[in-house]
């Protein structure tokens, strides 16, 4: 089994150093050099917005101040990480999304408020968007991670069940992310193992794309995205992946880059999960 040059890590810190958000170099620390939480969670605070949600390029290519639905799911992320899954955000997330909520319990992918500011020109919607399992899924298997009990999540729960059950075309690669993410932490596991055995094929025959590895739909072992994959696919490109460690220390990204700053941003957010991922199936040495 390959692992990294024994000098990763130091050049990963370097690069995010140099380039990274004060955010992900936090991150960085708390996973990799035994810091604390809480400078993750104070850095996450600038993001959020008197709604509840977050904006602020928290999702770097959206750069107006205004609440949208993704960057909430990288706020339960960061706050997950950091051990702070009963911080009052977590509700505060969850009453946001109850106000942008759709029938049926679901919220859209984007807002049309986007349009107010600067943003990645694929960020498009119309005047009334209809509830998406993307990211809905997302968000409501990371409120479940996270224990909340907010009304809101019952509804998503119903929204994300109700696609699932009625699936019969092939997902989009975000939305395959969006559905392992609840289906790897939605409490009914019986239910949750016997949709996956339903979708599966549908599933793995969606999880590609021209800017989507396999170690993104399969980031660590064990849950539901590991299993679209034979072993030693997955074997195959975890070795890929730490050859694909840049010579600044830092991992790219496989997206357009629409501003200069977009770049560096994604690939300090990037660079901390590749090394998440090498860790979390051993690749890293102690």
């Amino acid at each position: 089994m390959r692992v990294p040059h024994a000098d990763a890590l130091a050049r990963a810190e370097r690069f995010l150093l140099l380039n990274g958000r004060l955010i992900d170099r936090h991150r960085f620390a708390l996973h990799f050099r035994g810091g604390p939480a809480a400078p993750v969670v104070a850095a996450l605070r600038a993001y959020e917005n008197p709604d509840g949600g977050y904006g602020h390029a928290l999702e770097p290519d959206l750069r107006g101040a205004g609440s949208q639905p993704v960057p909430a799911q990288h706020a339960l992320q960061f706050l997950h990480e950091a051990g702070a899954d009963r911080d009052p955000a977590v509700d505060r997330v969850a009453g946001y999304l109850a106000s942008i909520s759709r029938d049926g319990g679901g919220v859209p992918f984007v807002l049309p408020t986007v349009r107010d500011a600067p943003h990645g020109p694929w960020w498009q919607t119309p005047d009334d968007p209809p509830a998406s399992i993307n990211p809905t899924a997302t968000l409501a298997g990371m409120l479940h991670r996270a224990g909340s009990a907010h009304p809101w999540l019952a509804q998503a729960t119903a929204f994300c069940w109700r696609h699932l059950d009625g699936l019969d075309a092939e997902p989009g690669p975000y939305d395959v992310l969006a559905i392992l993410t609840f289906l790897d932490h939605v409490p009914d596991r019986d239910r949750a193992e016997a949709a996956f055995g339903r979708v599966r094929d549908a599933l793995a025959a969606a999880a590609h794309s021209d800017h989507h590895d396999v170690l993104d739909f399969a980031p660590a072992p064990g849950g539901h995205g590991s299993r679209l994959y034979p072993e030693d696919v997955i074997d195959a490109r975890l070795d890929a992946l730490i050859d694909d460690q840049d010579d600044d220390g830092g991992w790219d990204i496989a997206f357009p880059s629409w501003t200069p700053v977009t770049r560096p941003e994604w690939r300090g957010f990037v660079t901390v999960e590749r090394i998440l991922t090498l860790r979390a199936y051993g690749r890293l040495k102690p």
